[in-house]
């Protein structure tokens, strides 16, 4: 039984982790450069790296062995983080 509940618990995370990256949404600037201009500049550097990554893919129809896939996955994990550093800061008033 408990090696049954083992599987269930890890096929479901498992469908959860790979339906999260699904929907995961592109890089955007979102950071008011006037407040955080470095914040907002990493982001634009972020977006165009994750744009390139893009037109490489489609470049080498995808065959890239899921490397580009997972570089644009930390891509979007470091726009995020970013714009929490920014949200911490506004907290701050800063």
């Amino acid at each position: 039984m408990k090696n049954r509940n083992l599987t269930i618990t890890t096929t479901l995370l498992l469908t959860l982790a790979f339906v999260g990256v699904m929907f995961a949404q592109a890089p955007v600037i979102n950071i008011d450069r006037h407040r955080h201009g470095n914040m907002a500049a990493a982001q634009s550097f972020i977006v165009q790296a994750y744009q390139k990554l893009e037109q490489a893919q489609r470049a080498n129809d995808d065959q890239l062995g899921g490397h580009a896939q997972r570089a644009k996955d930390l891509l979007t994990q470091a726009d995020e983080e970013i714009r929490l550093a920014a949200d911490v800061a506004n907290e701050h008033r800063r």
